[in-house]
């Protein structure tokens, strides 16, 4: 495998050329005198030829340093033009930011914040990518993503911002016409609707305050990968659904369903900024991930006062 360029004695090479003198040279690049002279050296090893004639009062290109010289200090330029983008973009919100969300909370919670930082950030855009599959962060190029659940243990960063509790439902007409479960083992003689994407999509666990810990196995007629694509048939009557409160609170809120099994709960999930691992961070993806986790706390806050009854803020 051939050799790379040695970029860093050309770079030196330009700035000596530059600057016409070793000594000036090494005091820009805050570098000793002798480095400054050993790469020079070390380049025209490298390329078998002289690049100075040298002498205590003078220093002179040679034909081939004259040749070099244009395209050293070329190679100069574009490398510290290419490291101060990088710096600008490092200090200031400038670029895109790669955003993966889940598909339904996505759409209901994140695209309506996003005016908001679009405004406050316009040098910044955003790549908004839905799904509630588990996106591979890492491997798809993503900086920030969003999962609203119980984490498993993974390599990747996590933010905790606030609780999002998950409700089991049914409509009234579906109570009315096939009975109200009691407890968690009861779900086993209803009509079930399951989501693809759960943690353990087909087992639901449960535990009481006494300590009793329950899972089930349910089934029915509906399965889905997006948790709202049940609402409809949820809403007719046509199944029991155990859905995050983000979905379905306005529906609670509406006495469109009903909450059910409320002597039991769920282990509560959480939403979770993710990251994969490493830093510093470049500031566009600093700015979205402090406005996110600022935001979505608020909207965390409101929910739960709600829930209780209070005043909720405004997000």
């Amino acid at each position: 495998m051939a050799k790379l360029p040695d970029f860093e004695a050309m770079a030196i090479f330009a700035k000596v050329v530059e600057l016409r003198s070793f000594a000036s040279a090494a005091r820009e690049l805050k570098l000793s005198k002798a480095t400054v002279s050993k790469a020079v050296s070390r380049l025209e090893e490298r390329l078998g030829a002289r690049l100075f004639n040298r002498s205590s009062r003078r220093l002179a290109l040679t034909d081939a340093g004259r040749a070099l010289s244009v395209r050293a200090a070329q190679l100069l330029a574009d490398a510290e033009a290419v490291e101060n983008e990088a710096l600008s973009q490092a200090a200031a919100p400038r670029g895109v930011v790669r955003l993966a969300v889940p598909m339904t909370f996505g759409q209901r919670v994140i695209a309506p914040l996003l005016p908001e930082f679009l405004a406050q950030y316009p040098d910044v855009s955003i790549d908004l990518h839905l799904s509630d599959a588990m996106v591979d962060l890492i491997g798809e190029g993503f900086d920030i993503g969003v999962r609203i659940a119980r984490l498993p243990d993974s390599s990747l960063v996590a933010r905790r911002l606030c609780p999002m509790p998950a409700y089991t439902v049914a409509a009234p007409s579906y109570l009315k016409k096939y009975g109200r479960p009691t407890h968690p083992m009861h779900l086993a003689q209803h009509r079930c609707f399951s989501y693809a994407y759960r943690t353990t999509p087909d087992v639901w666990h449960y535990a009481n305050a006494a300590g009793e810990e329950v899972s089930v196995r349910p089934s029915g007629p509906l399965r889905v990968n997006n948790g709202e694509a049940v609402i409809p048939a949820l809403l007719a009557g046509y199944g029991i659904a155990d859905l995050p409160d983000f979905i379905i609170g306005e529906a609670i809120a509406k006495k469109q369903v009903e909450v059910i099994l409320k002597g039991w709960k769920q282990a509560e999930g959480a939403v979770h900024l993710v990251m994969p691992p490493g830093g510093p961070r470049p500031a566009r993806v600093e700015a979205l991930i402090e406005f996110l986790a600022t935001h979505l706390s608020r909207l965390g806050r409101a929910a739960a006062a709600a829930r209780a009854g209070e005043a909720s803020p405004r997000a």
